[in-house]
């Protein structure tokens, strides 16, 4: 599937992905390719891109995350690579 992590200054990831964990204000969830469509607000913590190459591990102030058509976009505040 193909993700998308942005922020309002940057593109932090864009690529191929098996899985990503998200930190939800209801808890931590976990997409996978061909979930059902989404959308879900996300607090502070770690969002975990697991690629090809490896995870990728970013962390998040807030934001908000979209799930359609194996495409997910995530559009987050304070987005840092860890």
């Amino acid at each position: 599937m193909n993700v998308e992590l942005l922020t309002p200054e940057e593109t932090v990831f864009e690529g191929q992905a098996t899985g990503i964990q998200l930190p939800g204000i209801l808890g931590s969830f976990e997409i996978l390719e061909n979930h059902a469509p989404l959308i879900s607000a996300l607090q502070g913590g770690q969002v975990r891109i697991a690629t090809n190459e490896g995870n990728k591990l970013i962390q998040i102030n807030s934001g908000f995350v979209e799930v359609l058509n194996n495409k997910v976009v995530v559009l987050a505040e304070g987005a840092k690579e860890v």
